[in-house]
């Protein structure tokens, strides 16, 4: 009687360059109970000549399996290949490089703002606010344009939702779901494009 292997490829991992994966790094397991080194099972060896980003396909894992159990029946469940980030050593970054990249994406987001009130006549529209509340007209209404620039400010902070590194809720920000989109457009391409199972060309046999 065979024995059914269920296996449950991991969508995306990161691993450093140099080191051997295994089957329980690229996959959950279960019905290996008579196999307990299956999940010591290597798959694949990381090496420079991969450089980002390595991709393993089910098939490879399915064939790698059978050598260890002939014998095993292998389900496959979820994504049929997982995307493998090569994480190399970070440099680190000089504090003048920090500073000059903070200060170009302060002053870039300041006009930004600025040129955004200038088009729709903020100021114009705070004016004539103040006329409507008070019946006085003020040409720099404070008591409006501060409480408003305290606002915008708080305002930035929950659509981002974040107080510097610390998360006000759990609550993706539209930012985060931004850059999950398209980290999964950047794995999907990888799928495609890196994955030498599922590319085959014309002339190969």
């Amino acid at each position: 009687m065979s024995k059914t292997v269920y296996i449950r490829l991991r969508h995306r991992i990161q691993s450093v360059p140099e080191t051997s994966l295994v089957l329980a790094d690229l996959a959950q397991i279960a019905g290996a109970e008579n196999h307990p080194d299956l999940g010591n099972l290597k798959i694949h060896d990381v090496t420079a000549s991969d450089r980002t980003v390595v991709v393993i396909d089910v098939m490879e894992v399915i064939r790698r399996i059978q050598q260890v159990m002939p014998g095993a029946e292998i389900q496959t469940i979820g994504p049929s290949q997982t995307v493998v980030e090569i994480v190399y050593e970070r440099k680190k970054r000089k504090l003048v490089y920090l500073v000059a990249v903070w200060f170009l994406l302060f002053i870039g987001a300041a006009m930004a703002i600025i040129n955004f009130h200038e088009d729709v006549s903020m100021q114009a529209v705070h004016q004539k606010l103040f006329y409507m509340l008070t019946g006085k007209k003020d040409s720099d209404p404070l008591l409006l344009q501060i409480p408003y620039s305290i606002g915008l400010g708080l305002g930035m902070i929950l659509f981002f939702n974040h107080v510097f590194k610390k998360r006000i809720n759990e609550e993706p920000s539209p930012l985060e779901v931004e850059m999950f989109k398209y980290q999964m457009d950047l794995d999907q391409y990888a799928a495609m494009n890196e994955n030498k199972e599922s590319v085959k060309k014309l002339d190969d046999h």
